[in-house]
């Protein structure tokens, strides 16, 4: 059947792999709307082969990648002495991301075995259901009582400018979960459901939040969005805001949730890392990555950001 046809395409529509492509700039081609200036529509589609090293061992996989779009296809039975060797070759990755570019020896693998050839039984296709985000929270309603077995705790909301070596201390200190400098940690909420569809409050933090957020910007533009929720009241209220690390870290959950975050279940999945109001000292911004599950800092210009705003009830 060949590659494509392994994995549900039709034989009059057959895609092109993109050779050039490697993990390391698809943030910037895919996640900031286009790096590259062939990428002209959110429709457009590519296709590249990758190495996963998130579980032991790793895999060969092919993925389908556009505008704030990400699936993996089919996992590639290769060699696993080729896939080791490649991995091996490159050293450790760019930041917390844990996928490989193919060198030329997988790839001249790939088109011998795979891509020009009609057997496909090193394609082992992966089964994706494609289906509207759900946003049912599962949540206790907004009279719901804190439980007794619970403490209300105040978060600091004052955004102080923190140092890149005083963060660990930071969460460690609050007990918050974070997978690169506390993975036993684990911060208790209590979150009910608004039932206006649009926020959540965390009855331990006495913070309100928004489900969903804005798009991916900068960090001004980022404030231009602040003073548009405020100025229509989201939610009824003027005061939304950035949250804090430490209001963040609040929300991080110690197991990956059915979106692949670090998150709640009732929060959207189109916000994986969002800006914090802290300043990160010599320079640079503070995020909180619920896809990574830890903190980071950048420059908040290009590509910048996700928004998910906050206010205290």
């Amino acid at each position: 059947m060949g590659l494509f046809q392994k994995i549900g395409f039709t034989s009059d529509v057959i895609p092109a792999i993109d050779w050039q492509l490697i993990p390391a700039e698809t943030f910037g081609i895919f996640e900031s709307w286009g790096g590259r200036e062939r990428v002209k529509s959110a429709k457009e589609r590519f296709y590249y082969f990758f190495i996963d090293t998130w579980e032991e061992p790793a895999t060969l996989c092919l993925m389908e990648r556009g505008i704030k779009f990400a699936r993996v296809l089919a996992r590639i039975a290769a060699p696993q002495e080729l896939i080791d060797n490649a991995v091996k070759n490159q050293g450790k990755t760019m930041g917390l991301d844990k996928s490989y570019a193919i060198d030329d020896t997988l790839k001249t693998w790939l088109i011998k075995n795979v891509v020009d050839t009609d057997d496909d039984s090193l394609v082992i296709p992966i089964e994706t259901v494609l289906e509207k985000e759900s946003m049912e929270t599962g949540l206790p309603g907004h009279d719901s009582e804190l439980p007794e077995s619970l403490t209300r705790i105040a978060l600091n909301s004052n955004p102080l400018p923190l140092q890149e070596k005083e963060m660990p201390e930071l969460i460690r200190k609050g007990n918050f979960f974070d997978t690169q400098h506390n993975p036993a940690g684990r911060f208790t909420n209590y979150l009910v459901d608004n039932q206006d569809g649009l926020t959540v409050t965390d009855k331990v933090t006495g913070i309100m939040w928004q489900r969903r957020g804005c798009d991916i910007t900068s960090i001004r533009k980022i404030q231009n969005y602040i003073q548009l929720m405020n100025s229509g009241r989201l939610a009824g209220y003027n005061d939304w805001r950035l949250p804090t690390i430490e209001e963040a870290l609040s929300l991080m959950e110690p197991a990956l949730n059915t979106k692949g975050l670090y998150l709640h279940q009732c929060f959207s999945a189109e916000q994986p890392f969002i800006f914090l109001a802290g300043r990160r000292e010599p320079g640079g911004y503070w995020f909180c990555d619920f896809k990574q599950g830890t903190v980071y800092w950048a420059s908040g210009t290009i590509p910048g950001g996700f928004g998910r705003l906050c206010r205290k009830v």
